[in-house]
This record gives structure tokens, sequence and C-alpha cells, in this order.
């Protein structure tokens, strides 16, 4: 087709898949790749550049826009890391189920969200038990019984 002999119509799809497969693909890391094709893109839309030269402008560019902008739009967009704190927060209040029992000094399991974790508590709770989530230490996390509120 005559629309690939152009080369800036090359670099345009490819800007393009990549835009398309960071929906796919987790990191909002091909995002910058795909505004780094774009970029050569344009460059060569108005003049005639080797193909060396266009690949160490796109890899610079799209480098360069990850390290310059990739922390300042996950934040504006609202995908920063949250902080322990907020993780915690998340946690705390939420109700699981024992799946071993756990008493004061011997850790057991709990379904939480659909995943096994190990909790400790100064309650003794039995297996198929519901519980509240109090705390976390790391991975672990810190249960009461729901029969002692």
């Amino acid at each position: 087709m005559e629309v690939f002999q152009n080369i800036a119509v090359i670099w345009f799809f490819i800007g393009l898949v990549l835009f398309l497969l960071e929906f796919a693909l987790p990191g909002f890391i091909l995002f910058f790749f795909g505004t780094g094709a774009w970029i050569v893109a344009i460059i060569a839309l108005f003049t005639d550049i080797s193909l060396n030269t266009q690949l160490i402008i796109f890899l610079g560019s799209s480098l360069l826009n990850v390290l310059l902008f990739r922390n300042w739009i996950r934040t504006k967009l609202g995908m920063g890391k949250k902080s322990p704190q907020a993780l915690e927060d998340e946690f705390i209040g939420q109700s699981a189920k024992a799946e071993t029992p756990i008493t004061p000094g011997t850790n057991g399991k709990v379904t939480f969200r659909g995943t096994s974790w190990e909790a400790s508590s100064n309650d003794t709770i039995a297996a198929g038990e519901n519980v509240i989530i109090t705390g976390n230490k790391s991975i672990l996390l810190i249960v009461r019984s729901t029969q002692t509120i």
C-alpha cells in the first residue's frame, strides 16, 4: 500500500499501537513510547532523516518522557502509589472469614477479598468464623472476632 511507504505514517501507526497496548498492559509506560513514536513521525514528516537517527530520537524522547512526566501524570490521574497508611485504612474495619483456628500466640489464615492471608488475634477464633480486620503488620492481618463486639 502506498500509505505505508511514508515513514511518518509508519511511526504514527507504531505510536497508535503502543497507545492501544497501554490499555491491555499495566505500568503506564507504553504511553510514553507512543508519544516518542509520534515525535519521530512529526520530525520525519518534515525532514528526511536516516533510520538510525529515527531510532535514536524515538528511544531518547520516549525515555525522557518517562523520566520527566510519568510520576507527574500518574499523580494527576490518581494513579499514584498509595501510602502504607492508606492501604492500612483500606483494610481496617473490613470483614474476613477464618480458614483455620486462630488463638492468641498462634497465627492462622483468613480469607479476605478472595485471597488467603496470615492473621493473628488476641481472641480465640474458630475456623469458619467471621472476623473484623483491626490492623496489619506488613502482610499479617490483625483480626478480632465479631462475637466480641
